[in-house]
C-alpha cells in the first residue's frame, strides 16, 4: 500500500502491541504478547532485537529513572534492557486464574494505567488498575473481557479506555488523588470500523485508535467525529505510536494469531500527517 512501510524482520508477532517511542534510545520498543517477547526497533539503522520473557509480555514503559518497567503475566516488573533482568514490583488479579495483563500507559502524574483480562478473551473476569510511583497498585474499574487501549490525557484531566468486547471506548474523568469518575460512554464503533485497541493522542487532541478487524488505523476529532483513516495489508491491527525526533512517524503494530496473511503480526511505519506528543513515563 502507498505510504506504508513494512518493518523488515525475520519474524512475526502472534500478537503484537504496545509500542513505546524512546527517544533516549532512539528507538521504538514493542510486544509481541503471546510470542513472550519484547522487540526493540533502532531508529538509526533499523535493526531489531528481541528478549524472551517467562510469560505473557503485555507492555513496557519506560522509567524517569531510567531502564523500563513492564507488564509480564500479572507481574508489574522492573525491566533491565538489554540485559533482561526483572524485578516484581507488585502482582495483580491475585488468585484468579487465567488472566493476564494487557495494555497500559502512563500519565503526566506518572503513574501507570493498566488493564487485564481472561487469556481466552471470553469472560469478563479482567480489571483495570492504576501503579503509582510508590509501587502501590489499585483496582480502579471492572469487569472487563478485553481490556484495551488507554489512551491518557498529558494534563491528567481524563483518560480514555477500551472493552474491545463491546466496541466502545469509554472516558473518565481523573480526580486529584487519582481516582477515576464514572465510566462514560465516548466512541461507539460501527461494525464497518472494526473494533477498538490501543490508542495514542496526537499534538492536535486528536486520537488515533488502532481497529482490529478492520486493517487501518483511524484518527477521531477531539468531539468524538471519525476523521480519517490509513489503511494497513493486515487485518488485525492493534495500536500505534508517534515516533522520532520530531514525533511525526507513525509506528502501527498487528497481530498474525489465527489469520493467513503475509503481512500479519508485521510492524508497520505510516506518515500519519500530524504530529505526536512526548512520551510519559513512569515515576517509580
Amino acid at each position: 500500500m502507498r505510504g506504508v512501510r513494512v518493518i523488515t524482520r525475520d519474524s512475526r508477532d502472534l500478537l503484537g502491541e504496545g509500542p513505546l517511542w524512546s527517544m533516549r534510545e532512539n528507538a521504538v520498543f514493542w510486544v509481541d504478547i503471546l510470542g513472550r517477547r519484547i522487540n526493540r526497533l533502532s531508529l538509526a539503522d533499523d535493526n531489531v532485537t528481541s528478549f524472551e520473557q517467562p510469560d505473557h509480555a503485555a507492555w513496557i514503559i519506560e522509567r524517569t529513572a531510567g531502564g523500563f518497567v513492564a507488564g509480564i503475566g500479572l507481574d508489574m516488573v522492573r525491566l533491565d534492557l538489554p540485559a533482561n533482568r526483572r524485578k516484581i514490583i507488585g502482582q495483580v488479579d491475585r488468585g484468579i486464574q487465567g488472566n493476564r495483563l494487557n495494555d497500559a500507559k502512563a500519565d503526566a502524574a506518572g503513574r501507570i494505567w493498566a488493564g487485564t483480562m481472561p487469556i481466552t478473551c471470553d469472560r469478563p473476569t479482567g480489571a483495570f488498575h492504576r501503579l503509582d510511583p510508590d509501587g502501590g497498585i489499585t483496582r480502579v474499574d471492572g469487569p472487563y473481557t478485553i481490556a484495551n487501549g488507554p489512551a491518557i490525557d498529558p494534563d491528567g484531566r481524563f483518560l480514555l479506555h477500551t472493552d474491545t468486547a463491546l466496541a466502545t471506548i469509554f472516558r473518565f474523568d481523573i480526580r486529584e488523588d487519582g481516582s477515576l469518575g464514572a465510566r462514560q460512554p465516548y466512541i461507539r464503533f460501527e461494525p464497518a470500523w472494526g473494533n477498538p485497541d490501543g490508542m495514542t493522542f496526537d499534538a492536535e487532541g486528536g486520537l488515533w485508535v488502532a481497529c482490529w478487524g478492520a486493517g487501518c488505523v483511524t484518527r477521531f476529532t477531539p468531539d468524538g467525529r471519525r476523521d480519517r483513516s490509513i489503511d494497513l495489508p493486515a487485518s488485525q491491527i492493534t495500536s500505534c505510536t508517534f515516533a522520532g525526533p520530531d514525533l511525526d512517524r507513525m509506528f502501527v503494530t498487528s497481530a498474525a494469531v489465527d489469520v493467513d496473511e503475509p503481512a500479519g503480526g508485521a510492524l508497520f511505519e505510516v506518515d500519519p500527517g500530524c504530529r505526536g506528543r512526548p512520551t510519559l513515563m513512569y515515576r517509580g
